[in-house]
């Protein structure tokens, strides 16, 4: 099974102390997912962010409803979390989400391997470019939800 990545890196105007609690929270995934994806956090209140914790989604990718489960596979605050899917709308994804103080704010990474339901054909049609704006627009949100 070929794995596809993804790699982002964005630097906020913001003390690792403030950006991290923001990624701490689940429901604000919601805040930074692009509208059409209808993303919305199913697993009630509270979500307690640790190792082993389960959050189901439901979203729609071209306007097909599909649920989504993950689960927080390592949680080590305030520095580094990583995310699988266990059931969705990939084969796999792992994602791992790093935080790093630089300067007079946060560096954020993102690092996505993930392999598409019908392999590579499907990924170079649709998901790599869905894949892309999804993160594109999630950067301009952050960008916008902490300004300098």
């Amino acid at each position: 099974m070929k794995e596809y990545t993804l790699q982002t890196d964005l630097w906020l105007p913001r003390a690792l102390d403030e950006i991290f609690p923001f990624f701490s929270e689940a429901r604000n995934l919601q805040q930074i997912t692009p509208p059409w994806l209808h993303f919305e956090v199913l697993t009630p209140e509270p979500i307690e962010m640790k190792a082993g914790t389960l959050i189901d989604y439901r979203i729609r990718i071209h306007g097909i409803p599909i649920r989504w489960r993950t689960e927080i596979a390592e949680w080590d605050p305030p520095h580094r979390f990583i995310d699988v899917q266990l059931w969705g709308p990939y084969r796999l994804w792992h994602h791992t989400h790093t935080f790093e103080a630089d300067g007079t704010g946060t560096r954020c990474k993102d690092y996505v391997r993930y392999h598409p339901w019908g392999g590579a054909l499907i990924n170079w049609l649709f998901v790599r470019r869905d894949v892309d704006a999804i993160f594109e627009y999630r950067q301009k949100r952050l960008l916008e939800l902490f300004p300098e």
